[in-house]
């Protein structure tokens, strides 16, 4: 008989943990082998418990899923991961592929996704919950396009912009002159099609120039 795959549960609610234990663990084929309530916690468990598999929420106390995944990838790049959220946002989910997950999974959905997540992340694919996957291309797009539309320092000078910097403030980070600055503002704003700096900053934020909090 082949052995369960060993997985680790890092979620902040005790309900939760012990509901996906009683239906992962349903058939066999899977054994929850360490809890974690926080990020923290979870380092510590993955370290003791050594798990095929880790299911991570990105809401936790102490330390959240995504600054895990971080500190996860940063010890261990081939470790598998698995983000379980409510978050359905474009911007989670570039943000954790970007730092490196296995697969991403919503909640609400069936448990039988779920566990064809954990298998396919066990057995080296990825997966992503289906209904984000076309979101997701077209973010990848459309961050591709912008890239290639701004040069290097404009894209330089608007993540300082949608940090909230003024043009002198800008200037000074990158060692060049105000009215430099004001010109690849000008070119920024023609380019992406945005009047304000509102507009260039969220439009920042939207294709993952900034990081996401």
């Amino acid at each position: 008989m082949q052995q369960p795959v060993r997985i680790l549960i890092a979620d902040d609610h005790l309900m939760v943990r012990e509901g996906l234990k009683q239906i992962l663990e349903l058939d066999g084929d899977i054994e929850v082998v360490a809890q974690a309530d926080d990020g923290i916690q979870c380092l510590e468990q993955i370290v003791q418990a050594d798990p095929d598999v880790i299911l991570l929420d990105i809401n936790m106390p102490n330390m959240n899923g995504l600054e895990a995944l971080e500190k996860i990838r940063q010890k261990d790049k081939n470790r598998k991961v698995l983000i379980l959220t409510i978050h359905n946002e474009i911007e989670y989910l570039m943000k954790a592929v970007e730092i490196g997950i296995n697969g991403y999974v919503l909640k609400d959905s069936e448990s039988s996704v779920l566990k064809k997540a954990i298998f396919s992340v066990y057995e080296g694919e990825s997966y992503i919950e289906p209904s984000l996957t076309p979101i997701l291309k077209n973010k990848i797009i459309e961050r591709k396009a912008a890239n290639e539309v701004l040069t290097k320092r404009e894209i330089e000078v608007l993540k300082l912009l949608a940090e909230g910097l003024f043009n002198k403030e800008i200037a000074y980070n990158l060692s060049i002159s105000e009215k430099t600055v004001k010109n690849h503002v000008s070119n920024i704003f023609r380019k992406i099609g945005v009047a304000d700096r509102t507009q260039a900053a969220v439009y920042a934020i939207r294709n993952n120039f900034v990081d996401f909090e």
